[in-house]
């Protein structure tokens, strides 16, 4: 059995919540429409997308400005 962990982003669709899997789980578990899947669900906090998204890299004046 091969089990891959992943984090995926649910949407809403009529009623129902759904996740998508990423290709590459897909892929590793070769899952194809109509299979069952048992599925372990934990809830992670919603900062954890994009929490680091557009902080640019750091320069030496960065690192200069740490130490004043």
């Amino acid at each position: 059995m091969v089990v891959v962990e992943t984090i995926v982003k649910t949407r809403k669709v009529g009623g129902s919540v759904m996740a998508t899997f990423p290709k590459n789980v897909v892929e590793a578990l070769d899952i194809k429409g109509n299979d069952l899947l048992k599925v372990d669900v934990e809830k992670v906090g919603k900062d954890f997308f994009g929490k680091l998204k557009g902080i640019g890299k750091f320069s030496v004046q960065d690192e200069l400005n740490t130490h004043d």
